[in-house]
């Protein structure tokens, strides 16, 4: 495990659009069809890196916190697959269904849409507001494994609720850390 901080896309960036497989119902979804009408949280993740697995829970109780107030969620695996096979759509659509994801996990073949993301870590979190231009992007909470900090997605908690109040976008955002993306 390598540990890995997000590249802080520049705030205001537009949302690059995609077109991916969701692992969990066969269909592609893209931006579009995924979009929240108030915000959408688009998340860089996979099945296999302890810093994932360790707000899997804080990502799904987000999700599920803000579904009625008009923001989205969709989670997206970039790895390799070759070379990391737990990783793979067929594990991915496990991994969603035995969590009971309420948000769609699509996998990036290509790894096109990580690179349009300037993704670099699992997990990289962006925040983007109702007209898809980047309001946040960084970490869910202070909260890694081995820690103390709650896991209680208190940042992207905060921005989302900032979003949805239609104030400026904070001006301290902090980083994401995890795992490296698994290049080809």
């Amino acid at each position: 495990m390598s540990l890995k901080e997000s590249n802080m896309l520049p705030l205001g960036t537009t949302a690059p659009d995609f077109n991916l497989l969701d692992t969990v119902s066969g269909m592609n979804k893209s931006l579009d069809s995924v979009r929240g009408d108030k915000a959408t949280v688009i998340i860089f993740s996979c099945n296999h890196c302890p810093f994932v697995i360790h707000v899997n829970q804080t990502m799904i109780d987000v999700a599920n916190d803000y579904a009625e107030k008009g923001v989205k969620m969709v989670v997206i695996s970039s790895n390799d697959v070759e070379n990391y096979q737990e990783d793979s759509p067929d594990k991915m659509s496990i991994v969603a269904k035995v969590l009971q994801y309420p948000f769609p996990y699509l996998y990036d073949e290509t790894q096109e849409v990580a690179k349009a993301y300037d993704a670099a870590c699992t997990p990289d979190i962006y925040l983007f507001d109702e007209d898809l231009k980047l309001y946040y992007r960084g970490r869910l909470d202070q909260s890694r494994p081995g820690n103390t900090h709650p896991k209680d997605g208190a940042d992207i908690r905060s921005a989302i609720d900032d979003v949805l109040a239609g104030k400026e976008a904070p001006e301290k955002q902090y980083p994401s850390a995890g795992c490296n993306i698994k290049w080809k």
